[in-house]
């Protein structure tokens, strides 16, 4: 592999970072194949993304926006000779290809059903380099188990390092289901196994994860990196003495009302639900009334298509439906005004590898409300940058938000320090260790 421009191919197989977060199977996986590789390109890295193809009118190979000029669709002939330039130009940012492979159905399949075309996946990826010379890949970087699976043979056929991100593990998920939820399928954990086994290199997001692939998945701990993801600190920044009264007459809030966030997939593992039964306990509580704080759920549904109008009609039926305002996914540049706009940006998930939510809203210059598990842990600092909030009672996140609202002056204080923390954060930086990660990859494969 040579060290000054490394050929990357990244593989995202049930979910395109060019989807909108938010909804479906999108969320911070999407912004952090993207992000990390745009970083990876400003640095001479020659990038392409593969993700299974949804539907037949998406084109075969895509620039990722942002990462060349000539605009998003590039002509097979442009596409060739992209593809097959052996030398970027010194002070060039080489774009960052993607790549939709056909297979299996374009439309309808369920990401549990994408074990059955893992092979269709693999294929097209192996044929990507029958157009180039031999050797064209110098490191395959496979996201989330899928992936995984087809970076192993693909990294084998190339004999190249595989260089695997979990993102989300069965085990740590299956350990925290919410109520009613359904435990990830064994031959999910069968997978991951076999992926953590066979990786040249693991990049983990927090400490917390390092361990848990240690433990619980029986991974190397010389193969095992920790590698904080980044923010855009340009983009999620704060807006100013007078930001968050400009973001909310933009976005049609109300000025003389608390605000309470919350950003991402409308699921259980999210726990969106406790939110609501949170802001129950409020209104019960006496002098509460037009005092409860409006509650914005901004997502999708995920993994059951009603799951937004199931949480609407728990508020309606909760005697909630004023004090919740319900949006779909919005582009970053606008989800960056939202973070701006609320008091305070809430995450009361069941699981999470990192939080990337958490990042940007503290990014913003607002604090953050997070459940006291996994990479949450390492992503709030609590009583600096947030709280953190142990358990999932809702009485327990009643008092939370409560006392956070309650003081302005603390509050702005947390702010302050939540835009301080996430400084720490930055994509250029990340983008530096994973190529670190490539060179040790590489040199644990030819040893």
């Amino acid at each position: 592999m040579t060290s000054e421009l490394p050929r990357v191919a990244m593989l995202s197989v049930h979910t395109s970072p060019l989807d909108q977060p938010g909804t479906g199977d999108a969320g911070g996986m999407n912004v952090y194949v993207s992000e990390l590789s745009r970083a990876l390109a400003r640095r001479g890295a020659r990038v392409e993304i593969f993700t299974r193809a949804t539907s037949s009118a998406l084109p075969e190979t895509v620039v990722l926006p942002g990462t060349d000029a000539r605009g998003d669709a590039l002509s097979r002939e442009d596409s060739r000779r992209v593809l097959l330039a052996e030398h970027v130009e010194p002070g060039v940012v080489p774009p960052v290809l993607v790549h939709h492979v056909p297979a299996g159905p374009f439309e309808g399949l369920d990401k549990n059903d994408l074990p059955g075309q893992l092979c269709a996946m693999t294929a097209g990826v192996l044929r990507s380099e029958a157009a180039r010379r031999p050797g064209w890949y110098d490191v395959v970087h496979s996201h989330y188990w899928l992936s995984g699976q087809v970076g192993w043979l693909a990294a084998d056929r190339w004999e190249v390092p595989l260089v695997h991100t979990m993102h989300t593990m069965a085990r740590v998920k299956n350990a925290s289901l919410a109520p009613g939820d359904s435990a990830e399928p064994t031959g999910r954990i069968i997978g991951e196994e076999q992926v953590v086994a066979e990786a040249d290199a693991l990049v983990a997001s927090t400490a917390e994860e390092s361990d848990d692939l240690v433990a619980l998945y029986d991974a190397d701990p010389e193969r095992v990196h920790v590698v904080a993801p980044g923010v855009d600190l340009e983009l999620f920044a704060p807006g100013g003495p007078d930001g968050r009264a400009e973001a909310r007459r933009a976005l049609g809030l109300p000025l003389d009302r608390q605000v309470v966030l919350f950003a991402g997939r409308v699921q259980p593992l999210k726990a969106p639900d406790v939110l609501v039964r949170a802001l129950g306990v409020l209104a019960q509580r006496p002098g509460a009334g037009r005092g409860v704080p409006l509650l914005v759920v901004l997502g999708g549904p995920s993994g059951r298509p009603t799951a937004v109008r199931e949480l609407q009609a728990l508020a309606a039926t909760t005697g909630l439906a004023d004090h919740v305002l319900f949006r779909p996914p919005v582009p970053r540049a606008e989800l960056a005004r939202w973070y701006r706009a609320a008091d305070v940006v809430a995450m009361p998930s069941r699981s999470e590898s990192f939080g990337l939510v958490a990042v940007e809203a503290q990014a913003s210059g607002t604090p953050v409300l997070a459940s006291a598990v996994g990479g949450l842990r390492s992503v709030v600092t609590d009583g600096v940058s947030g709280r953190l909030v142990h358990g999932h009672d809702p009485a327990v996140w009643a008092d939370a938000i409560e006392e956070v609202l309650a003081d302005d002056a603390a509050r702005a204080t947390l702010g302050l320090g939540a835009r301080r923390h996430a400084e720490r954060f930055g994509w250029d930086g990340a983008a530096e260790q994973v190529l670190k990660v490539y060179a040790l990859a590489a040199a644990r494969r030819r040893s």
